[in-house]
């Protein structure tokens, strides 16, 4: 699979369900889940007691909706930005993530919800 040279929307049905997992796993406090499709570099970083701290705060909102907004095909990855949408406001954040191939699986490389 060579996810550079794909449809966006074929590339889309891809990263979709991996965010969705992503997020859900969050939602759920499930490391394992949250860090599934994670590269090896993400792992490090979000271990399992970065997310715990990173879900003690108070008070504590859940993922709800997200929107696609923008898609970047590049050279060895692709950035994608949904608009992300959050339990406790209404406010709009922006979701970005960077998808990886690796061993022909797309992988989330970086992701931050701002």
């Amino acid at each position: 699979m060579k996810f550079i040279e794909m449809e966006k929307n074929e590339i889309l049905g891809i990263v979709k369900p991996t965010m969705d997992n992503c997020l859900n796993g969050s939602n759920e406090d499930n490391h394992a889940k949250h860090t599934r499709d994670f590269t090896e570099r993400m792992r490090k970083i979000v271990t399992p007691e970065n997310l715990k701290l990173q879900l003690s705060k108070e008070p504590r909102a859940l993922f709800v909706e997200r929107k696609f907004v923008y898609f970047f095909g590049r050279q060895s990855s692709i950035g994608v930005i949904w608009k992300q949408y959050i339990s406790t406001s209404n406010d709009e954040l922006m979701n970005q993530a960077i998808f990886l191939e690796k061993n022909e699986k797309i992988l989330i490389d970086h992701c931050m919800i701002c």
